[in-house]
């Protein structure tokens, strides 16, 4: 029987994938307890990234919530690769936490990471709702827009 997330993975066009590589000196994820904790996540597809600059000088709004978007998706395939491709094993997401690379006057952070909150309620559901920060800052990694975390809770 194919549980709701693989259904909703469906639905959404999402096929789960190898996850990108760290781009530093750390793990992808890390379990303790009953908790997995998602390294921060950039817009990479295809070991490409997708999204270069901050918003909304270089990157519309439209773009960067994407590339929150693709971050949540990258947190997924790391998520699946911790829970050695069985995501039935998630009971919740606990938190996410998101960072915008933006100017000063930049005040909209909460709309960019919704790119990634709503991709996580359209595949979890209820167990999708979660607590989450948006940062505004002044770069990330390799000149990412966006960068996402999460914590997520296993059955």
């Amino acid at each position: 029987m194919t549980s709701n997330i693989y259904k909703n993975l469906e639905k959404n066009g999402i096929t789960i994938s190898n996850p990108p590589p760290p781009q530093g000196s750390y793990v992808p994820w890390l379990i303790t307890g009953k908790y997995i904790y998602l390294s921060g996540q950039i817009p990479i597809i295809n070991n490409e990234l997708k999204y270069k600059g901050t918003v909304p000088n270089e990157v519309s709004t439209k773009e960067a919530i994407d590339a929150a978007r693709i971050c949540a998706i990258n947190l997924l395939n790391q998520l699946n690769s911790a829970c050695n491709n069985n995501l039935d094993l998630i009971s919740k997401l606990i938190k996410i936490t998101g960072y915008v690379a933006s100017s000063g006057n930049f005040y909209d952070h909460p709309k960019i990471i919704n790119g990634a909150s709503d991709f996580f309620k359209s595949i979890f559901e209820e167990n999708g709702t979660h607590a989450r920060a948006a940062i505004g800052c002044s770069s990330l990694p390799l000149g990412a827009p966006v960068e996402v975390e999460a914590i997520f809770e296993q059955k």
